[in-house]
Parts: C-alpha cells; structure tokens; sequence
C-alpha cells in the first residue's frame, strides 16, 4: 500500500454534471422509486421467515419456487401497509456515505439517504445521477438488513438511470455493485471495468473489481487491482480491500498494520466501526480474543447498532468463554438481520449448551437458514455456497454437496475449495475430498475452520500423522473458533493419540 492518507490528492472522478435527459419522461418509464415505501421493520421479517420456515416443516410437498414466492410477497407487502420510522434498521455498510455520494448520506443513514432520493427523483426523474445513487444505496440496505427483495428495486433503479444516461460511471459501478452483491462476480468484473473505462477513479468500480477477482479466486490479480485502487484513491474502503488480499496470501502482520492504518485515516461513525470490526474479524481469527473485543467495543462505540461488530463480539465472546453472553448478543443480531452465518452460530451456541429446549431453538435456526436461502435465491441471489455451508453441518448432505459442486464450478476460492471438501467428506467421499481440502489451504491464508475440515479428512483417510498436525495446528491458532468444532477437533486428537 503506497504512503497515502485519505487527504492524498485524489483523480477528479470525471463525473459530468446533470444535463438534460434523453430519455422518457419518467411517467412512461417503471418507477423504482415508489416501489416500497417502507422494507418491512427487522421484526416483521424474522417473523415472516419463522412463518415461512414453519410452512415448510408442515407441508414439505409444497413446492420450494412458490414457498419463495410467497415469502417475499409477506416480506415486502407488508412494508407499503404498515408505517414506521426505520429506527431499529442497522445502519450503513463500511464506506458507504463516500460509496453513494456525501451529499445524500448523513453520517451512513442509509434509510435516511433512501428516502430522501427517492423524493428527488420524485421531483427531478430525469436525474440520472440520482437514479445511480438510489440503486447503489439499495444494494448496501440490502448487505446490512438482510433482505434480498431490496436487488430487485436497486436493478430497476440504475436500468432508469442508464436509460438516462448510457454508459455513466455511477450506473455501471453500481451494477458492479448489485453484481456482487447477488454473487454474480464474473458480472461484477464486467460491469466494474466498463465503469473503469469511463472514470478510472470510481471508488465504487476499483473496490468492486477488488472484490470480484478475491471472489473468482484470482489473488494475484486482486492483489494488483488493489495496489492500483490504492494509487488512485486511497482511503478506508480501499485499505480494507488492501489488507484482506494480504492476508488471503497468510501476511497476517501487513493485513494488521494496513487496517491501523486505515483505522487512523477514519473520518466518521460508520468508517470508524468498519474498519474496527474488520481489526476485530482478523485478531478473532488470530485468537486473540481479548484485543478482538476492544476493536468491537470501539466499533460500537462510534455506532452502537452496527451489526457486523455484534456478531464478531459474539462470536469473540463465544470463543473466549462467555456463552451466554454470545448467546444473548447473537440474538439482538438475528432478531435484526437473519443472515445464515449469525443464524447457524447461534444454532451451534444452542446445541453447545444443551439446556432443555435448547435442540428446538437450534433446529429452528437452521430452518431460518433455510428460508433465508430460499428468499435470496427468489432476488436473484447465487446462495450455494451459504446453502453448502449449512446444510453440510445441519442439513441434507446430498443438498450440500450439489451446492457446492455448483459453487465451485463457478468460482474457485480457498472458501468455495473448503466447502467442497467438508461436503464431500460429510456425503461419504473423503478420498475425493482430500484434494480439495489441501488446496483451501495452499495460499497461505490462515483458517481454524479450514484446518479442522482439513485435518477430520486426514484422518478419515487414514493421513493420521497428517491429521494431527492439522486439528493441532487449528487448535492452536484459534482454540474457539466454533463451540461444535472445536469439540471435535479435539476429540479426534484424542482419538489420533490413542491409537498411535
């Protein structure tokens, strides 16, 4: 990472003013910005998934396309019926307010900046810049709430704007955005070098492609998009991109040093609790629990709502010893934002505890994974690898396994390499998936989780020595990473020690 900080002169942008529109008038032209008055509150969507996850246990006849159908018509109808404020709504994604545009976006209010552009273009449809933004500003709602009906409102909003204005830089990186966003990463490169080529500084387009190229598997490519993001325009959206291809590579103390380094070049709330939550992900990972919870404690204490530094304190509190604290604190998560990785932790929490009606609380998690997985894939979202994930652990290993062979078929990562290795050594095929695991870990990166799969599959191959060094080596590095895990990492140590 070159020596820039974020008041590093910086590319104009090349973004044109707002000139008279060559498009339709927008009465003649599908409105993206009366869609959804109001997404349903984060309680009416938790419970509409339990409503739907329970139609699902009842009638398992039903077929899954119409389940899906129907869950999102109860999770967003209700929106336009019943008011509110949008106060229990989690707040912006990391970089967000430079992302969208600082004019719009108050301190990452993304309610707020949602609201107040629609109302724009409302009173100015010609605006395609607006268009643009209103579309970006969906996508990253949708990242914080959960709710994947918001894709199909951002589609609409930047085809309006494209309409309005082809080929501009905002609409493009925008659709690099909800590219990625719906795990189409081949689309997202797309999308993001066509914006690139109109506006070589696009914040949005650069971090996209960054993002695309970790997520296709390509490092070294990622690597380099990042170095040339950071020459063009350094700042904390493009730090955070810098340290995680670092550590991808296992540079663990660069990844560290990049993320200070972007912590002390924060400018506001919503940066302050991104980069201290990604600080937090990356010791967690490393172990250390202790320095892991103070980056939380400051993430929430620049935006004490920001849900990613709720779960990683969760998931730290977990590791470090305090299940109930884990326990309690993953609820306020899930309560907010059903997302499969907080859902299936709290299911294990569960299970590890195993207090009376406990196994019910967890398996009513998992079917929460499930009806999550069936509404994202109704907005168009490519889930296979969340679905390989769960149901590899706490579903249908056969399910598993489809998912993901597809996944990787699509893009080969260390994750989706991790995946398939656990799927098929829980359908039965560990030979096969031996290559698979040793490969998750080849690039260096540093993963309890990967380690321990990688290790159960040794042994299961009869790699006994092989074995040991994985679980070993995984128990070493992150002793909590997962309450369910860990517990069987080290009884198959134990197992491996006997027998020698």
């Amino acid at each position: 990472m070159s020596p820039r900080t974020n008041d590093s002169p910086r590319g104009s942008g090349g973004q044109d003013a707002p000139r008279p529109a060559e498009a339709p008038e927008a009465s003649t032209a599908p409105s993206a910005a009366a869609d959804a008055p109001r997404s349903p509150s984060p309680a009416e969507r938790v419970d509409a998934l339990r409503r739907f996850a329970a139609a699902v246990r009842r009638g398992r006849g039903l077929h899954g396309a119409s389940c899906a159908v129907l869950l999102a018509v109860a999770m967003t109808a209700g929106a336009v019926a019943v008011g509110g404020d949008g106060r229990d709504a989690a707040r912006a994604a990391p970089g967000v307010s430079r992302a969208v545009g600082a004019d719009v976006l108050v301190r990452g209010d993304l309610d707020t900046a949602i609201r107040s552009l629609q109302a724009h273009v409302r009173a100015q449809p010609r605006d395609f810049g607006a268009w643009a933004a209103l579309g970006l500003a969906q996508v990253e709602r949708a990242r914080t709430d959960g709710d994947p009906s918001r894709y199909a409102r951002a589609e609409r909003a930047l085809a309006r704007s494209l309409a309005l204005r082809p080929g501009n830089d905002q609409a493009l990186a925008g659709q690099a955005a909800l590219a990625a966003a719906r795990h189409d990463f081949a689309a997202a490169l797309d999308h993001a070098d066509r914006a690139l080529e109109r506006n070589p500084y696009s914040e949005r387009a650069l971090c996209s492609r960054i993002d695309a190229l970790v997520e296709l598997g390509r490092y070294e490519e990622a690597g380099r998009a990042a170095t040339v993001a950071d020459r063009r325009r350094p700042g904390v959206p493009v730090f955070t991109r810098y340290a995680y291809v670092r550590e991808l590579r296992g540079d663990v103390p660069a990844a560290r040093r990049v993320l200070h380094r972007a912590l002390d070049s924060a400018a506001g709330p919503a940066d302050v609790a991104y980069v201290a939550t990604a600080l937090g992900n990356l010791e967690r990972g490393q172990g250390r629990y202790g320095i892991a919870l103070r980056h939380y404690a400051r993430a929430l204490a620049a935006d004490d709502a920001y849900l990613p530094a709720l779960e990683g304190r969760a998931r730290a509190q977990a590791a470090d010893g305090d299940r109930a604290g884990a326990i309690t604190t993953l609820e306020q998560v899930v309560a907010r934002s059903p997302l499969p990785g907080p859902l299936v932790a709290l299911g294990e929490l569960y299970e590890d505890r195993n207090a009376p009606g406990d196994r019910a609380k967890a398996r009513e998690q998992y079917a929460l994974v499930d009806a999550w997985t069936a509404l994202a894939r109704a907005g168009g979202v490519d889930v296979d690898l969340d679905t390989a994930l769960a149901a590899a652990d706490h579903g249908d290993t056969a399910e598993a396994l489809r998912a993901a062979r597809a996944e990787w078929n699509r893009r080969r990562t260390v994750h989706t390499a991790d995946a398939l290795a656990w799927a098929l050594h829980r359908a039965g095929r560990s030979a096969e998936a031996l290559p698979y695991a040793r490969r998750a870990t080849a690039t260096g990166y540093r993963d309890a989780a990967f380690l321990h799969h990688r290790g159960m599959i040794e042994k299961a191959t009869g790699h006994d020595r092989a074995a040991r060094a994985s679980l070993t080596a995984a128990l070493e590095l992150n002793p909590g990473f997962s309450p369910l895990g860990a517990r069987a990492a080290r009884a198959a140590l134990k197992e491996l020690e006997a027998a020698r």
